[in-house]
């Protein structure tokens, strides 16, 4: 489940004219040009809504060679330079995956796009920027981590035009591989795993060699990302590899912890090599069969395998995020976390393989499909009547029943990690804030059920000024006055944030820090301060399930789980 990063665009160096071309003002449709490190690029200028600011846009930057033949389960190589004048004025091909889950996205979002394509040569960025700017401005660059379930989505999903226009930042949209292409391993020196975070590794050290020429400044990169994007973020945060590559991070509903014993596991490789009729005699004999065949085979019979989208591989995380949290190092920069009030209302259910998830049933499917979730967060099953209990009691009314299972599911997927992720950063010193989204976008009055709240992902569309983008691309096109003030108002804490590492500024609610008192931002069309939030089943999961599996647990005994 999507990175904005803001890049300022540095006009280019070498213009026909004897003026800066990506910097000119004039009408939308220009076509500015900026010379980078590998070679100069072509964009285009646009217009936002309900401003006369133009945005310079260039879109399908290589960021690294496309991952073919033995660079397929390789790390990313810097990618070549070219000569002439190289056109960035269309989206780039989305990294190979299922497509219709991205329709479904699309549907559930009430979303507009141009049509998809797929290819696995798909190692781009994307850069929007206010004209005029100038390497001399500086300005704070927001790098948008994509979300989709470690599986789908892409930049061509995204406009950062009115996020750069009303906030005068500039806005990188990133891709990386996806599914078994982005994270299968061997677990040997053969294929180690995390391509995808190699790849977003890869882009963010493009950043710091390029931005500059858009107008950006490399010392102020702000990671953002929802669902998988902000599981991405904060592996960024874990990473010795991304020290240095970015300096304040935003993670929207979700964080990753996996449990320490599941992390230096191979996949399963013999049903991989029975999947796809490979040999079975090594790991290099199945890696080499796998490089053979059509990325789309491969996204096909992917459906049936499951895989860890982190693993301890030596390069891009070579400790536990347990461990590194506890000692506190990790990269310790101003850190916003945040979740909605809903996360499993509809959104990620309707794309889930699990039949139990789509269609919620009665008590033994709800205790079913919850036993299946217990060993990934790693409680024994035996404390599956507690926790039944205590979200949905002894209730036979399926109106309970459903929201009692979807809070649950909520809270061991995310709120309850980012609550421990966010006391382990606070830890650390560094500036961090929280916040819980509330609003119910009007838009989705006949394309959810009622019962849902502010689902998974549904900032996103206002972070990114989705009432205001006048491109092909629509994100929140069908909105009241009162949500084109909400999205006014969540562009200005995040730029703020990027800005400074601190959301608040002129005219908005006070936003509190998250400290001992764990302070936290209701955002809804209007916003509230609060504490401790669901501090009720905090404290359920903290004082009895977690201190109860460390004393049963022979897994992890030097390191406490404690939220």
């Amino acid at each position: 489940m999507s990175p904005l990063s803001q890049i300022a665009l540095l006009c280019a160096l070498w213009c026909k004219a004897a003026f800066l071309v990506c910097g000119t003002e004039g009408q939308s449709g220009a076509e500015p040009e900026v010379a980078t490190a590998l070679g100069r690029l072509r964009g285009t200028q646009t217009n936002v809504k309900g401003t006369d600011k133009l945005v310079n846009v260039f879109l399908g930057i290589p960021f690294a060679k496309a991952p073919l033949g033995p660079l397929r389960f390789s790390p990313p190589e810097p990618p070549e330079p070219w000569t002439g004048l190289r056109d960035a004025t269309s989206h780039p091909p989305l990294c190979p995956q299922d497509l219709s889950m991205l329709k479904t996205a699309e549907k559930n979002f009430k979303e507009k796009h141009l049509a998809f394509q797929t290819s696995e040569d798909c190692l781009y960025l994307s850069v929007y920027s206010p004209a005029g700017s100038s390497k001399k401005d500086k300005l704070p660059v927001m790098v948008w981590i994509h979300g989709g379930n470690f599986i789908f989505g892409g930049s061509a999903r995204y406009d950062g035009s009115a996020l750069s226009a009303y906030e005068n930042v500039v806005v990188v949209i990133i891709q990386y591989r996806l599914g078994l292409l982005g994270y299968f391993n061997t677990g040997d020196e053969h294929a180690r795993g995390n391509w995808a975070y190699l790849d977003q590794v890869a882009a963010l050290r493009w950043i710091q060699g390029n931005i500059e020429h858009f107008g950006g400044d490399p010392a102020s990169v702000t990671l953002f990302g929802v669902s998988a994007g902000s599981c991405s973020v904060f592996a960024h945060v874990l990473s010795p590899l991304s020290k240095g590559l970015f300096h304040k991070a935003i993670s929207e509903s979700g964080i990753i912890i996996p449990p320490s014993k599941n992390l230096d596991h191979a996949m399963d490789l013999e049903k991989i090599a029975s999947i796809f009729q490979c040999e079975t005699s090594s790991s290099l004999s199945l890696l080499n069969c796998l490089r053979k065949q059509e990325a789309e085979h491969i996204v096909h019979k992917s459906k049936e395998i499951s895989f860890l989208p982190l693993v301890l591989d030596g390069v891009f995380l070579n400790k536990p995020p347990e461990e590194i949290l506890a000692a506190k190092e990790f990269n310790a920069v101003p850190f916003m976390i945040g979740v909605t009030n809903n996360e499993f209302g509809w959104n990620i259910r309707s794309t889930s393989k699990i039949k139990s998830l789509r269609e919620i049933g009665d008590r033994k499917s709800i205790a079913s499909t919850v036993e299946v979730f217990l060993p990934m967060i790693d409680v024994p099953s035996d404390f599956l009547p507690m926790i039944l209990d205590e979200y949905v009691g002894d209730t036979e009314d399926p109106a309970e029943l459903r929201d009692g299972f979807l809070d649950l599911l909520g809270d061991m997927a995310i709120v309850m990690p980012a609550i421990r992720a966010l006391n382990y950063h606070r830890e650390s010193g560094a500036p961090t804030y929280f916040f819980e989204f509330q609003h119910r976008a009007s838009a989705y009055w006949d394309s959810k059920p009622a019962y849902v709240k502010a689902d998974h992902g549904d900032e996103v569309g206002f972070v990114f000024g989705g009432p205001f983008l006048a491109g092909d691309i629509q994100l929140r096109s069908e909105v009241t006055e009162e949500e084109k003030n909400l999205s006014r108002t969540l562009m200005k804490y995040w730029a703020n944030f990027a800005r400074n590492g601190n959301p608040n500024g002129e005219g908005l609610v006070e936003w509190p820090s998250y400290n001992l008192n764990e302070e936290y931002l209701q955002i809804n069309l209007q916003q509230k301060k609060d504490r401790k939030l669901k501090e009720k089943k905090v404290e359920f999961w903290k004082k009895v399930i977690l201190e109860k599996t460390n004393k049963k647990s022979t897994q992890n005994k030097k390191f406490k789980l404690e939220l």
